[in-house]
């Protein structure tokens, strides 16, 4: 997608040295935009905790990337020993997104073909790079199929501007490119319809004001920053045709796993009779888990709350106090909204109920993992 007219990914292989991966450091944006160069594990695995790159996508490719950091730096002849150490340390990272064990696993699998050190670590950066291009890949044929629902709204609003709501950012920064939730918003532009949407700031980290908006703009999409508050307001008011957001885990039974506050905006979608719709690659779909209720929810630093960032007067990025000293802070990241919620989950393989028989039958070779009737 694009920056300031330049299109760019949100990771890449440095093309003079493929031990230097880089990454658009996402804590700078929207004021400054600074691109970071990872060159160890560790280096993947402080970005990823400490959110340099967040999204489930990104955090699915930065795993991916950062075993082959781990590959790069191996002892002769453990490889496969380190390997196995960067899966368990990035796995610790961050614990909902479904992408970054997905990926870390699909790697040290397909390092196993590898006979010799060199063998392996070519597995390893090609399956990485792979990993990244399939994100990519997904996410635009989600707008492919995503499109279709904003063209029906768009017609039985006879051509008026479908208003979209979004919580979070399901971007192109949240994904190696095009994004979940915004790639039908792209393709719904590039065919012409008229679009405008709704960004919730999403606190604590604002995701929405500070990427959303901001990646938005970019892109020529008209949109208008709410608090995370307004949505229900504009929902009654008739000021909203649907919801698409995006999803960090999703159930093989049609839970899903987002950034808290997602299901307040579906209850207020469901009350208002407005669609609701989840978009994600089907890399998000967690195949062992049941029920959502078992999902694990990161808890992060109550200091998120206490504190904010922003631009000061002189050009630097400064954090400043919100509240009282001393007050204490819970700070949930993610929150599941059940499947009787959502209209639907749009996937690179099509629409579908997000009910376990369907996202079965869009996915029959993920059927071996269905353990309970």
């Amino acid at each position: 997608m694009k920056i300031n007219g330049q299109s760019y990914r949100t990771i890449w292989p440095d093309p003079a040295d493929n031990s230097r991966i880089l990454i658009i450091d996402q804590r700078q944006l929207p004021h400054k935009f600074i691109i970071e160069p990872l060159t160890t594990l560790n280096d993947a695995v402080v970005a990823i905790r400490d959110m340099h790159v967040r999204g489930a996508g990104l955090i699915g490719a930065t795993a991916g990337f950062g075993m082959h950091l781990a590959a790069v730096h191996a002892l002769p002849g453990k490889v496969q020993e380190a390997l196995e150490e960067g899966l368990r340390l990035l796995d610790k990272s961050r614990p909902t997104a479904r992408n970054l064990k997905w990926a870390a696993e699909r790697i040290l699998e397909t390092a196993k073909n590898g006979k010799s050190d060199d063998e392996k670590k070519s597995i390893v950066f090609l399956t990485a790079c792979a990993i990244a291009d399939e994100d990519a890949a997904f996410c635009k044929a989600l707008g492919d199929h995503g499109v279709k629902i904003i063209e029906n709204l768009s017609r039985a609003k006879g051509g008026e501007t479908v208003n979209i709501l979004t919580h979070c950012n399901a971007g192109w920064l949240a994904f190696v490119d095009h994004g979940s939730a915004t790639a039908p918003i792209y393709a719904a532009r590039d065919a012409g319809i008229k679009v405008h949407v709704w960004v919730d700031e999403t606190r604590p980290w604002n995701q929405g004001s500070r990427l959303t908006a901001w990646e938005l703009q970019q892109e020529g999409i008209p949109c208008t920053l709410i608090t995370d508050n307004a949505g229900g307001h504009l929902m009654q008011q008739k000021m909203v045709d649907m919801v698409i957001v995006g999803t960090d885990r999703t159930t093989h039974t049609g839970d899903v796993a987002n950034k808290i506050g997602t299901y307040l905006k579906a209850l207020a979608a469901h009350d208002n009779n407005i669609p609701f719709y989840v978009a994600l690659p089907s890399s998000t779909f967690d195949w062992e888990l049941d029920r959502g209720s078992d999902i694990p929810i990161e808890e992060r630093s109550g200091d998120e709350i206490t504190t904010i960032s922003g631009l000061a007067g002189n050009g630097s990025i400064e954090t400043i106090q919100l509240t009282a000293p001393e007050t204490h802070a819970l700070n949930y990241s993610f929150d599941v909204t059940p499947a009787r919620l959502i209209s639907g989950l749009i996937t690179e393989r099509g629409i579908v109920a997000a009910e376990k028989e369907a996202i079965h039958r869009l996915f029959p070779e993920k059927s071996s993992h269905d353990k309970k009737e």
